[in-house]
């Protein structure tokens, strides 16, 4: 019989829980042309990793791969407040044995420590869920030994009796040792630490984990987004430029009104010319994605500018499960290749890794050629009280456009809905887009639980777009009588960052019997040197530039203080207060500014317009939340956030005009474990000044104050272990509160005060199902895991200025595969229902005549989705 396997157990403070822990229409296909040697290539050289792995794989004297259990669901144990006297401490160990399917079986105390303490760590541990052991990747029973820790009140105080620490999981991934049959149990030793701060503020707080992540098929990395409730994200213009938002009744564009932070790295971009905090995830790689955290709202001192639907924390880390050497090849649809490389140590801690990518495509329709490339390496470093952890991230993307058509071109055949104008200065229309970050990370936990963290990054990202939406309406400010050479845009912006954070928060306060809590400070602050400009090209002439409208250097800091209090009173509320104040500063050198029309020529300045402008933005966050059943919670918070300003849009001395935000929720969350886990809530936001895209620009231009108010829906349920579903539904009345003032150039303005914001849907719906199961446990050498996956995202109408709107749409996404041993085989398909949809939807006035007047008309313009496609996938792990 094969020896049991022992895994050394890791003192609590050596390892900090992000670490220790787990639980933390279009083209018919028969048009679509596949090149018999771009498919070729990544198939043969998929074949040859694939049978290297085998060779290597079948050596019957390797060392056994021994994969630990992971906790999925974990519920503390609790002791009445008088059940330890002042000054005492015990220790319950109970072990469990981890069945295949992961549940908990055979649970006895084997170290006692006394009875109620022995009573309320069998009650807790009979709750908890696991993924189960694998050795050579057969799911294994393991014990476990779990240690439950309890902590009388301190000799001299009346204080309560803290709630037991249940441990996380700390062990080395891999051991050689004889490999044991599947019946056998391996031994192995749970330990670890506790957060002293929840994230949860609110009920729309949510936390999307790997499970959901992986549970639908995703085009590119990015769309794990799509799972978080509320939220589609979508591309309208190619591969080279940031996604599409939108989150519970925000129209976020590029990324305007939410902080996306991946690894802790800021993602948006200040002052962005082509959108205010615009933020560009293309580089992300699905795999490499742990968790979502999502605040909807702004509750949480840590939430900084652009949150103003909400914060949106990308967790970067590779399960215990897939560590190692992987390699992936995909083909497809619309001549599509995807290829990644994926390292993680098998003994490492999950958010050690490297990945890399590549993808390419001939694209749907006309003129959406685009390729990227992408590299993320993380690596957590040190032991003990300090820990420390590097990310660096490298994307490059290009990418052709086939920008908006007319509706009504559509409609009578002058251009077909997945086609791009005949013109030069449609075709023309690309984007190019780079960008390198790098940060370094500095995690300290005391021993009295106090915890602080210490950040640096530095950044650069150039982005140029040539985009087209208008055809021929311009008119050249420099050139007299010159018009009807293409409206053309060129917009070009390089962005060099520097960043710094850092935050402590104190070990738990007891100053009575019922109270207890921390507190918290914190700053982030960082600095940006921004190059911006704006042209018009004549694409018919190798682009020579026939108008300049902007030409500008932006200096921007942003300095924010925060401070906040976590403190429970009983066991039944929970209070969370908080304070944050930002000062924003800038100087701008306008280049262009104050320019002489045509009509003025006799004006002796030279152009330019230098200016500097500073402000400040703070607001409270509170919340509140009462805990009437184990299982119950209900949650009330209140938050003010900000948006910064478009810094070219600022006067000389201006008190930098922050977009307010106030925002509401309230709502119920039942947490019945692994069967099912639901929130209802409701939300209020209110903002100050929003803005909305401008065609003739290229840019967001203000329009006015407006409002929101929702409610949410959230359902997880994992009823078995090879069965994971959600689904969320967000309701939204989006509205203007003012009217924009008319101007010259809009003498009728497209917004009016009481109507419904344009581009927002009413309704989102998105719901995501996973099946993983064991089909076949000795299929010859190993075990023969089945998966299927199934996506469905729904949008409802849209309103769009001037009285249009968008058509719903429907998206339905699956997956099937088969993974055996190291090997992986699968089937994705996108847009099952091949569902003819806008992705992205405009009203504006535009000319595709270059000879007829100017048209002043606003009309229906429109950016195709993608139709159905697929991607076939082959992979290897070593």
């Amino acid at each position: 019989m094969a020896q049991p396997l022992t895994l050394d157990a890791v003192a609590p403070s050596d390892r900090s829980p992000a670490v220790a822990g787990v639980m933390n229409h279009a083209r018919p296909f028969e048009t679509i042309r596949m090149p018999v040697d771009r498919y070729a290539r990544p198939l043969v050289v998929t074949l040859i990793v694939w049978f290297g792995a085998s060779l290597a794989f079948a050596q019957e004297a390797a060392p056994a791969a021994v994969v630990p259990p992971e906790v999925v669901t974990r519920v503390d144990a609790v002791l009445a407040p008088d059940a330890l006297s002042a000054g005492t401490d015990v220790e319950v160990i109970v072990t469990i044995t981890v069945d295949g399917e992961g549940n908990v079986s055979d649970a006895r105390v084997t170290q006692s420590g006394g009875q109620e303490a022995d009573a309320a760590s069998l009650a807790a541990i009979q709750q908890w869920r696991f993924r189960p052991a694998t050795q050579n990747g057969h799911p294994v029973a393991s014990r476990i030994n779990v240690p439950f820790s309890f902590r009388g009140p301190p000799a001299d105080s009346n204080a309560a009796v803290d709630l037991s620490v249940p441990a996380q999981a700390a062990v080395p991934a891999q051991a050689a040792v004889p490999t044991p049959l599947v019946e056998e149990a391996i031994e192995v030793t749970v330990v670890g630490e506790r957060e002293l701060r929840s994230d949860d503020r609110a009920a729309s707080d949510f936390h999307v984990r790997r499970e959901i992540l992986q549970a639908a098929p995703r085009q590119e990395g990015a769309e794990v987004l799509r799972s978080a409730p509320g939220l589609y994200i979508g591309r309208g213009e190619g591969a080279a430029v940031a996604h599409s938002y939108m989150l519970r009744g925000f129209d976020a564009e590029h990324g305007q009104d939410i902080e996306f932070r991946v690894g802790g790295l800021p993602i948006n971009q200040p002052s962005q010319i082509h959108g205010q905090g615009y933020a560009d995830l293309g580089f992300l790689i699905g795999d490499v994605v742990n968790e979502l955290h999502v605040t909807e709202g702004v509750y949480d001192p840590r939430q900084g500018d652009f949150a103003v639907a909400g914060s949106i924390n990308i967790d970067l880390g590779v399960d215990q499960s897939q560590r190692g050497l992987r390699w992936k090849s995909g083909v497809g649809a619309f001549g599509a290749e995807r290829h990644q490389l994926i390292w993680a140590p098998v003994d490492g801690e999950r958010e050690t890794f490297g990945a890399v990518q590549y993808s390419q495509t001939d694209g749907f329709g006309d003129n959406r050629a685009g390729e990227a490339g992408s590299a993320v390496v993380q690596a957590r470093l040190g032991e003990g009280a300090w820990r420390y952890r590097v990310l660096g991230v490298m994307h490059a993307a290009r990418a052709d456009l086939a920008g908006v058509v007319r509706a009504d071109d559509v409609e009578d055949g002058s251009v077909c809905f997945t086609c791009v104008y005949p013109f030069a200065t449609a075709r023309a229309q690309n984007a190019l887009a780079q960008r390198a970050i790098l940060g370094f990370f500095i995690d300290y936990r005391g021993a009295r639980g106090d915890n602080a963290e210490l950040g640096a990054w530095v950044g650069y990202d150039n982005f140029r777009i040539q985009q087209n939406s208008t055809g021929f309406i311009q008119t050249s400010r420099t050139l007299a009588s010159t018009f009807g050479r293409g409206d053309l845009i060129e917009q070009s912006n390089r962005t060099s960052s520097l960043g710094l954070q850092g935050r402590y928060r104190s070990a738990s306060y007891r100053p009575t019997q019922e109270v207890h809590g921390t507190v918290e400070f914190g700053v982030a602050g960082r600095m940006d040197a921004i190059e911006q400009g704006q042209n018009l090209l004549d694409a018919s002439a190798r682009n020579q530039t026939w108008d300049r409208r902007v030409d500008a250097s932006v200096r921007g800091l942003d300095l924010g203080f925060w401070g906040d209090l976590d403190w429970s009173f009983t066991r039944y509320v929970k209070a969370r207060a908080g304070i944050r104040a930002d000062v924003l500063a800038y100087d701008i050198d306008d280049r262009l500014g104050n320019f002489a029309p045509l009509a003025r020529n006799q004006d002796t300045y030279i152009v330019g317009y230098r200016r500097s402008a500073l402000g400040t933005a703070w607001g409270p966050r509170t919340s509140l939340e009462l805990l009437p059943l184990s299982f119950m919670s209900i949650r009330a918070a209140y938050g003010e956030g900000y948006r910064s300003p478009q810094a070219r849009m600022l006067d000389d001395g201006e008190d930098a005009p922050f977009t307010k935000v106030r925002s509401a929720d309230v709502g119920v969350r039942f947490d019945w474990g692994d069967a099912l886990q639901l929130t209802v809530g409701g939300y209020y936001t209110q903002l100050s000044d929003d803005v909305a895209f401008d065609a003739a620009e290229g840019r967001l231009e203000r329009i006015g104050g407006t409002q929101r108010l929702g409610a949410v829906v959230h359902a997880q349920s994992k009823p078995w272990s090879w069965l994971i579903a959600a689904l969320s539904v967000t309701l939204v009345d989006a509205s203007l509160t003012e009217s924009p003032p008319a101007s010259v150039e809009e003498p009728q303005p497209p917004f009016v005060q009481g109507q419904s914001l344009p581009f927002v849907p009413p309704v989102v719906v998105r719901a995501d199902v996973g099946v993983n199961h064991v089909l076949l446990r000795e299929a010859g050498p190993w075990t023969l895991t089945g998966r299927a996956g199934s996506g469905l995202s729904f949008l409802s109408s849209r309103p769009l200025p001037y009285g249009q709107a968008a058509d719903p749409f429907a998206l339905l996404d699956l997956s099937a595969g088969l993974a055996w041993g190291p090997l992986d085989v699968g089937l994705e398909i996108y847009n099952v229902l091949d569902s003819q949809y806008a992705a992205l939807a405009y009203s504006f006035a535009s000319s595709w005549e270059p000879e007829a007047p100017r048209s002043r008309v606003p009309m229906l313009h429109t950016a195709a989705g993608s139709p159905r496609a697929w991607m076939v996938t082959l992979g290897v792990s070593l």
